[in-house]
């Protein structure tokens, strides 16, 4: 987590300082202590060689960028030809400095001296090469990846937003068609109380977040404003009833997750001879699991799909509430609905438990 928060630059300095200290304690360790060198020479030396590897992999990693836009060939052949005279240098850095704090001016490298001096250089040079380009490539997998993630989230929250914005026009239809019709007959009260409700409602749904969520007990408290709504335009044939256990009153639900359902009921439920129409809306828990269960006595629907609504929903409002509970709930929620052994018809949705304030159970 805390590599994920650095820049690239900031891990690149990260990695370079670390690397050299740990080169430098590795040197003193296992060079200029067995070899007894005296502390007024090696210690002045190891800063000189660490120093000087430091600077010279800053070269290294400028001429990098450089080689960047180079054919691959020709890529391979400048990296070994420059790595090859920075081991030279490298090695010619150290030994002279080395003679100097011994007080001697010149003395030339014997061929053994040469090839194992120079053999440590390149595998230094080499060693740091492949943890540069290494590191180059963890940084810009994982910079795909955060923006990959971020390109998901801001889809699912665009589509969310959709989704639940969509549930909105026909319910508006059919309140305004019904206010305006109780005016026409001069039943002022009943088109006061229904426009009040309506506001209410609509207040509700343009300052709530369309991805948040909230306790089963607003869920209720919204659900009952519909209903109130719906109530002004059929009067005494609706028959409403909303219970939920005490446990789960403070458990998460998204937000108007049920108003679409609810309409869809009164929409294509509700036989126009039918006199009284039932509702019944209820909220409980089981196997850690959220379950909401709607019924209703009317026509049910035209096919009788008992399993999860995968296919072919029936009309937007499971649509779009399928839709949301896969987004919000991957692979944790499940839609199912189908007609009663009576009359009517039941939708039930089962999402995982999670309480206000704490989390999923």
């Amino acid at each position: 987590m805390v590599l994920q928060s650095l820049s690239r630059s900031q891990l690149f300095w990260l990695c370079q300082c670390g690397g050299w200290a740990v080169y430098a304690v590795l040197t003193a360790l296992m060079i200029k202590i067995p070899s007894q060198e005296p502390w007024q020479v090696g210690l002045p030396h190891l800063l000189l060689d660490t120093s000087f590897g430091f600077l010279l992999t800053l070269l290294l990693r400028h001429w990098y960028g450089r080689l960047s836009t180079q054919e691959a060939r020709l890529k391979i052949l400048w990296h070994l030809l420059v790595i090859l005279v920075s081991c030279l240098v490298w090695t010619q850095w150290k030994w002279q400095t080395l003679q100097w704090l011994y007080g001697q001016v010149w003395l030339r490298m014997t061929w053994f001296d040469f090839g194992t001096w120079n053999s440590a250089s390149l595998t230094m040079l080499l060693t740091w090469t492949a943890l540069y380009y290494a590191s180059k490539a963890t940084f810009e997998t994982m910079q795909q990846r955060q923006k990959a993630a971020e390109a998901i989230h801001l889809a699912k929250e665009a589509q969310l937003k959709m989704l639940r914005y969509q549930l909105n026009p026909h319910f508006m239809f059919n309140s305004i068609n019904a206010i305006c019709t109780l005016i026409l007959k001069q039943d002022n009260q009943h088109a006061v109380s229904m426009l009040e409700k309506l506001c209410d409602l609509l207040r509700y749904s343009l300052y709530t977040d369309p991805l948040a969520k909230v306790t089963v007990a607003e869920e209720i408290q919204i659900l009952q404003t519909y209903f109130d709504v719906e109530q002004c335009r059929f009067r005494n044939k609706l028959d409403l009833s909303i219970v939920a256990d005490d446990e789960v009153k403070n458990c998460l639900v998204p937000s108007l997750l049920l108003q679409p359902l609810a309409e869809n009921a009164l929409k294509h439920g509700m036989k126009m001879s039918q006199q009284s129409y039932a509702i019944s809306v209820s909220f409980s828990q089981q196997n850690g699991q959220l379950l909401i269960r709607m019924l209703d006595n009317g026509s049910g629907f035209s096919q009788q799909p008992e399993t999860t609504a995968g296919g072919s929903s029936t009309g937007i409002g499971l649509h779009n509430c399928e839709e949301r509970l896969a987004l919000i709930y991957p692979n944790q929620s499940t839609l199912s609905f189908g007609n009663r052994a009576e009359e009517g018809a039941w939708i039930q949705i089962s999402i995982p438990k999670e309480v206000a304030g704490g989390q999923k159970l």
